[in-house]
């Protein structure tokens, strides 16, 4: 059987999300754990841009954008309903300013900026979460979703910088949210340690 082929790194968000949808959707996959030092030749080969995640379709297409993978795993089947009501808004904060502003707090000394500014600005975008989830346990609804999924790898990476003083922000909805979405067994799934890939490796599945 040839399965797609999955090009990933465990800690990228982008990567995560695309793995999300991946399981979701129950689409087997060949996954290919990648050396962000020591990237393999196929993958350059399939997406010169080097950039995790790529997949690579059985009939040789390739897809190297996180939100098209999603969108490709969920439209062919999509059996826990994540894809219908997709907040493209929020995920287009998430993927515009906010991540422009985690990478400015979380890398400060790569980017030589101000991170407590970079945090603050972050941490605005983040009350808009707040209130997205007020009536609702998750951005999707009584349910996680494509929306939960497209943006909480961020958030994760953002809560990380610094949880001591993540935990003391006024954001409770955001929090329970966090905790309950990295909580679920998918997500758990998603986060498998598997050893760096190398050709002639034989396949591992994800998840």
């Amino acid at each position: 059987m040839t399965w797609p082929v999955l090009y990933s790194f465990r800690r990228c968000p982008y990567a995560m999300r695309a793995r999300l949808a991946l399981l979701a959707s129950e689409t087997p996959c060949a996954l290919r754990e990648v050396r962000l030092a020591a990237k393999p030749a196929a993958m350059l080969r399939a997406s010169p841009k080097g950039t995790v995640p790529v997949l690579v379709l059985p009939d040789g297409h390739v897809i190297a954008e996180s939100l098209e993978i999603m969108d490709r795993a969920l439209v062919r089947h999509d059996p826990l309903h994540w894809r219908p009501g997709t907040r493209r808004d929020l995920i287009a904060r998430n993927d515009g300013p906010f991540k422009h502003h985690l990478d400015r707090y979380k890398y400060a000394t790569r980017y030589q900026s101000d991170a407590l500014h970079h945090r603050a600005e972050a941490l605005h975008i983040l009350h808009g979460l707040e209130a997205a989830l007020h009536s609702a346990p998750f951005l999707h609804g009584v349910q996680a979703g494509m929306t939960d999924a497209a943006i909480a790898p961020f958030v994760r990476q953002f809560a990380a910088t610094d949880p001591d003083w993540f935990a003391t922000c006024p954001l409770p909805r955001v929090q329970a949210w966090l905790g309950a979405f990295l909580a679920m067994p998918l997500f758990t799934r998603g986060m498998e340690r598997v050893a760096p890939w190398r050709e002639g490796d034989a396949p591992v599945l994800l998840g």
